[in-house]
């Protein structure tokens, strides 16, 4: 069964619009060859680090929504770290792509006390 995952990386390039858009595009197949429907894709600009990560001092982010197996997460992760313009990368799992995630609703009694 697919499942949701959002995958958030930050991407070490030059404010060139063209490297962007051909590094986004090498990463999206990269993603299809392991299986993975891209949903959406969602650039976030350039952002500062809190610390310097590899000398650098900034980074530009972008977030993949993508349904995948659960096992080819993995074998993308290991992918990714070979690709030298990847710096960071993080992984949340947003749920099954066959159910619709709706949250639970909670609702607590009060308690009165008997006089």
């Amino acid at each position: 069964m697919k499942h949701y995952y959002e995958i958030l990386l930050a991407l070490k390039v030059s404010s060139q619009e063209e490297e962007i858009k051909a590094l986004l595009e090498r990463l999206e197949k990269l993603m299809v060859a392991e299986g993975a429907t891209v949903e959406e894709l969602q650039r976030l600009e350039r952002k500062e680090f809190a610390y310097p990560h590899q000398h650098l001092k900034a980074g530009y982010y972008v977030n993949f929504v993508i349904a995948l197996e659960p096992a080819a997460v993995e074998k993308i992760r290991q992918k990714l770290t070979l690709v030298e313009e990847v710096l960071l990368q993080n992984y949340y799992r947003k749920g099954s792509v066959t159910a619709a995630v709706k949250p639970k609703i909670v609702r607590k009694k009060k308690v009165v006390a008997a006089e």
